[in-house]
């Protein structure tokens, strides 16, 4: 095998392994440029990411190739529901696509927040066209002890000044984890199948 094969397979092997870290002001600008990237997200303001990143880093991930942001997560926890974590973006860079990584940091976000919190259930909305995300969540909730998801109307196009379509609210759980769940060494396991 020849020294640029030992490269190129070593960094095949980073881009399948991002480190999935808390965020901090320092990755509100990549984590805006990945969401503008995806042409599919609403690009909110930079200034959102910046406030996601200082107010609601506990609640949010960002996964780092070396140095370089490669995917991202952005939750908090509504004061109205106290028991719900509810997902406001999930984007992952195109260099990174197609490898389980928007899966990856899902699980290790939601183990984590719900391990040291009194967290039981996810929230998203995602909108008729969005099937990529369905079937994000729809898998999380598969991996999550079969969950259960219902799906239910929130916001219409009438509530969008700018041509918006319908948010459906989109909700898995309960989610009881079981005695003894250490969310750093168990968050890849399917929680279900575990003895």
């Amino acid at each position: 095998m020849s020294s640029t094969q030992i490269e190129t397979t070593v960094h095949d092997v980073e881009k399948l392994n991002p480190e999935i870290v808390v965020p901090d002001l320092e990755h509100a600008s990549e984590m805006w440029r990945i969401a503008k990237h995806t042409e599919v997200l609403d690009l909110n303001t930079s200034y959102a990411y910046l406030v996601y990143c200082r107010d609601f880093a506990r609640t949010s991930r960002v996964a780092l190739d070396g140095d370089d942001a490669v995917g991202f997560v952005m939750g908090h926890v509504r004061p109205e529901r106290p028991h719900h974590l509810f997902i406001w973006q999930v984007a992952v860079d195109e260099s990174h696509r197609g490898q389980g990584l928007a899966g990856r940091m899902l699980d290790e976000l939601y183990a984590d927040v719900a391990a040291s919190n009194d967290i039981h259930s996810l929230e998203t909305t995602i909108t008729d066209d969005n099937e990529a995300s369905q079937r994000l969540f729809g898998s999380f909730a598969r991996r999550w002890q079969d969950a259960a998801m219902t799906v239910d109307p929130l916001f219409e196009p009438a509530h969008f000044p700018d041509g918006h379509g319908a948010e459906r609210l989109y909700e898995i759980g309960p989610i009881t984890l079981p005695e003894g769940f250490d969310a750093a060494s168990e968050a890849r396991e399917p929680i279900g199948t575990r003895a």
